[in-house]
């Protein structure tokens, strides 16, 4: 099983980004899909996840901003970001719980990605 994130980068204030997510290894199409970040210094939280039903749940600190979706492809969840903050600079984790449940705890998500960068200049 590996979940491959992509797409992070160095991006001003204000601007966008979209991370994608490709799994592999078994069938996701049942699991939460979720983001989480961690920033130097603090722990990893949720950004979004969402469920095999399409409901998502977004951190506090994203909403209006972020969109998590599933992608046309099998087995692809993206992040669509905007309106990005400095205090938005962290290193960006997928992760898949086979419940199927929406949960904001990183302990409940089973499988991880390497997670990619995410730099936002001020």
């Amino acid at each position: 099983v590996q979940l491959q994130a992509s797409g992070g980068g160095l991006v001003q204030a204000g601007g966008s980004l979209r991370l994608s997510c490709a799994a592999s290894g078994r069938t996701f199409s049942d699991d939460t899909m979720g983001w989480f970040r961690q920033a130097p210094g603090k722990q990893r939280e949720l950004v979004a996840c969402i469920n095999s039903g399409g409901t998502t749940t977004y951190g506090e600190s994203v909403k209006g901003r972020f969109t998590i979706a599933r992608g046309n492809i099998k087995n692809t969840v993206y992040l669509q970001m905007n309106n990005l903050k400095s205090e938005d600079t962290a290193v960006y984790y997928c992760a898949a719980d086979p419940t199927g449940l929406l949960r904001g705890s990183y302990s409940h998500y089973a499988y991880w990605g390497q997670g990619t960068l995410v730099t936002v200049s001020s």
